[in-house]
């Protein structure tokens, strides 16, 4: 089943089903009269409020010019503390972030977890000032759950891994791109099985 064009779409579980890249993502959202800016995240968080129909574009269009336009970035000398709000401080997971958490959790140097960034963005995207660094280490040290990173973005990286793990040598990357493309038009989950080479099982319909 090839995947069908977005207009003939009429629900976000159809949508869902098929992988979409974020330049995709970007013109659907521009063909919908709505900002375009962000992750794929919150790009298909757009697009399931139009499915929903809950999607204020005025509403929208007016949250990202004041995210656009508002100052961020701390004060000089104004030191993170746990009640330090992610939003209203500007953190980022620059310099100033890691040190700020390797003096928090004594870990050098300091990673940022994919979990600990899907929560700040959040944060950011929905103005939650409430969001401190206290909850954030807890986000690291797993005693909260705010905001999972969505693993899907990475489909296509994973797919290319296990088709490589499985035929080592013999593989090509043009082989590996052709497999790739019809599962990723397809209703099909979008991971490898060394079925798709000897069952066909992804040949158009």
């Amino acid at each position: 089943m090839k995947r069908p064009e977005f207009s003939s779409i009429s629900t976000y579980e159809e949508f869902s089903k098929y992988y979409w890249y974020r330049d995709e993502l970007i013109e659907i959202c521009r063909k919908l009269g709505v900002s375009s800016r962000g992750g794929k995240h919150e790009l298909e968080g757009i697009i399931r409020q139009h499915f929903e129909g809950t999607l204020d574009a005025v509403k929208l269009n007016k949250a990202h010019t004041r995210k656009a336009a508002r100052k961020t970035g701390r004060s000089a000398g104004t030191p993170f503390t746990s009640n330090t709000s992610v939003v209203l401080s500007g953190f980022t997971c620059g310099r100033a972030g890691r040190e700020y958490f390797e003096k928090a959790t004594g870990i050098v140097p300091f990673h940022f977890t994919a979990d600990m960034v899907a929560c700040i963005k959040k944060a950011r995207q929905e103005n939650d000032t409430s969001f401190t660094l206290g909850d954030l280490t807890d986000v690291f040290y797993g005693r909260k759950t705010y905001a999972v990173y969505d693993k899907s973005v990475c489909q296509w990286n994973q797919f290319l891994k296990d088709y490589f793990a499985d035929r080592e040598k013999n593989g090509t990357a043009e082989e590996a791109r052709s497999l790739w493309k019809k599962v990723r038009d397809s209703d099909k989950p979008k991971v490898y099985t060394p079925e798709l080479l000897l069952t066909g099982e992804t040949k158009d319909e």
